[in-house]
């Protein structure tokens, strides 16, 4: 008896020593959208953070490690598709337009900037997560993600006008891409992409001139120099 109690005494304590294993994300989970579709460029400015997890809320954002590599594609894509609306739809847009319609292009752009460099970061931390040297790359992008975050935070209550883009994210689950503003506030974000001049939410230029300033002082050196790093202010 003496010899059952301590053998199953060992195994216990033998047991309890062993490191509890994290249940994995099981396979993909973001399914296939558009740029659309995640678009938070609409509205407001002030909330792009937020916004921006929103859309991506489906992943274990608490435990990168567990994000399937689709995913990580798929924050990939993101990504450039991103880039791709800044430098062929909002570029050309504020260019050409002047006051509050330029101003509330501007704070679609940061928006859509924040949306870009939170999908980086999600990537970032998920392959570092799982063993890639990124640290660098990753403190990289967080300064831009923060300083555009702070961008979007000063202009905050201040109209926001997204711009339609017509690209495709690929993603191998069954979950869409969390509701981004097009989808919270639908009607505002996409009459505003629809019309262009915005002319319902161009009514505080003023206050929205030093964001708009921050954003078009930068656009030429970023955007011609390289697509990813064009979030410098």
């Amino acid at each position: 008896m003496h010899f059952h109690i301590t053998t199953i005494a060992a195994l216990a304590a033998f047991t309890s020593a062993l490191p509890t294993l994290k249940v994995r994300q099981s396979g993909p989970v973001l399914a296939s959208t558009t740029y659309d579709a995640i678009s938070i460029s609409g509205g407001q400015a002030g909330n792009a953070e937020a916004e921006a997890l929103a859309v991506f809320s489906a992943l274990d954002l608490n435990n990168p490690g567990n994000i399937d590599a689709a995913d990580i594609d798929f924050l990939g894509q993101v990504n450039d598709v991103a880039n791709d609306a800044e430098t062929d739809a909002f570029n050309p847009a504020i260019e050409a337009a002047t006051g509050a319609e330029a101003d509330a292009l501007a704070a679609g752009k940061t928006k859509n900037k924040v949306l870009k460099l939170m999908a980086t970061k999600i990537e970032l931390e998920a392959k570092q997560a799982q063993g890639e040297d990124v640290a660098a790359k990753l403190e990289e992008e967080l300064k831009k993600l923060n300083n555009n975050i702070a961008a979007d935070t000063k202009n905050a209550g201040n109209p926001s006008t997204a711009l339609p883009f017509d690209a495709t994210i690929t993603g191998g689950g069954a979950a869409a891409a969390g509701a981004g503003n097009n989808a919270a506030a639908g009607n505002n974000n996409k009459n505003n992409a629809a019309a262009g001049n915005n002319s319902n939410a161009n009514q505080n230029d003023g206050a929205a001139d030093d964001n708009a300033d921050d954003d078009n002082a930068n656009d030429d050196a970023q955007d011609d120099a390289a697509q990813e790093d064009d979030n410098e202010d």
